[in-house]
């Protein structure tokens, strides 16, 4: 595995654990010119996935961009890195196990969105800003008072 920092491609397993609920294993790496500690996480990945996104681009898909979008959302909220890593996971899972080798980048927000949804509303309301392309204030507040309708209907067949 090439170092981060030096680009020096040995570096030696000095732990390894499971992560995700066994679904990937965490590797601390060193490496063995400049010294330096990294973490590595080996996953499973089940078939190449390409992502159609508009204007019909398409471009692999990538766990990286999910999970860092996940993240901006969940900025300064009570999120866990887990909780985090546990929805890219399913989402990815979702992808994978679709059984389709394209699929509309759309319907990967519809799944961030729902897993958002569950998991904290202010993040949901972030991620939905910019997967939705909020352009005014009321664009806020329709989407807000739309979740705030959804969780009294919720709450009212309870």
């Amino acid at each position: 595995m090439r170092c981060p920092f030096c680009a020096h491609d040995d570096s030696q397993v000095k732990d390894s654990r499971p992560a995700e609920d066994g679904g990937a294993i965490r590797r601390r790496r060193q490496c063995g010119s400049c010294g330096a500690r990294f973490t590595t996480f080996e996953r499973v990945q089940l078939r190449e996935v390409t992502i159609v996104k508009s204007g019909d681009r398409r471009e692999a898909f990538d766990r990286s961009k999910l999970e860092h979008s996940v993240s901006l959302a969940c900025r300064k909220r009570d999120v866990s890195r887990e909780q985090i890593d546990q929805l890219v996971s399913g989402i990815q899972r979702q992808v994978e196990t679709a059984g389709e080798s394209e699929i509309p980048s759309h319907r990967i927000g519809e799944m961030v969105m729902d897993g958002l949804r569950q998991l904290d509303s202010v993040a949901y309301i972030r991620f939905a800003s910019v997967y939705r392309d909020f352009s005014e204030a009321r664009d806020f507040e329709e989407f807000a008072s739309a979740i705030q309708e959804a969780g009294g209907r919720d709450a009212a067949s309870e």
